[in-house]
């Protein structure tokens, strides 16, 4: 499996094998041993599946202080998927990295806790997977407006259709000053 550091560190894009033939292709999306040797998180406690149509805009997402990491993969369709440092004191707070996802390619996304996440749909639909590592907890949920100007963001769409409540997100700086963001914490020496 190929990994692919990003500019935000902890944020990681994982490509796993894809086999290919006359039928179609085959991947693991998923290999205990094989994520743990790369030093990624193996206990995940639930899996989400997501189908949205074109032009659909879901995030950006976070959980605190029950924070969340996921593993992120197109099943089908194609999306521009999206990370944010929000850990406040984090040397990369307020930064973002994007990857594509296709459900032909199989990249993944790992999205650490401490970082929000959405992503839009570029193909005709898109039906995307995620692991996640901890439960959905509505009290600790989170929303950075999608299209917060501080982050400027060149979402890939005109247009987005996005949920009302990730219209009524709020910016980041906004969520700062509430103190409603995760603490960074350095890693240990």
């Amino acid at each position: 499996m190929k990994v692919e550091p990003t500019e935000l560190g902890a944020v990681l894009v994982l490509e796993p094998p894809v086999y290919r033939d006359d039928r179609g292709h085959f991947l693991e999306t998923w290999h205990r041993q094989k994520y743990e040797d790369l030093g990624l998180p193996t206990h995940f406690v639930q899996d989400n599946v997501s189908f949205s149509r074109r032009g659909v805009l879901r995030g950006l997402h976070f959980q605190h202080p029950q924070a969340q990491g996921k593993l992120v993969f197109a099943l089908q369709g194609t999306v521009y998927d999206i990370a944010v440092d929000v850990r406040m004191g984090s040397p990369t707070f307020g930064r973002w990295v994007a990857v594509t996802l296709s459900g032909e390619d199989g990249r993944q996304v790992w999205i650490p806790p401490g970082f929000a996440h959405g992503f839009c749909v570029t193909s005709e639909s898109a039906l995307v997977g995620y692991k996640c590592t901890t439960f959905y907890a509505p009290a600790s949920e989170g929303c950075v407006l999608w299209n917060d100007r501080d982050l400027s963001i060149p979402w890939p769409i005109r247009d987005p259709i996005v949920s009302r409540k990730d219209a009524g997100g709020r910016s980041l700086r906004e969520l700062e000053r509430a103190e409603a963001l995760p603490q960074y914490a350095p890693p240990a020496a």
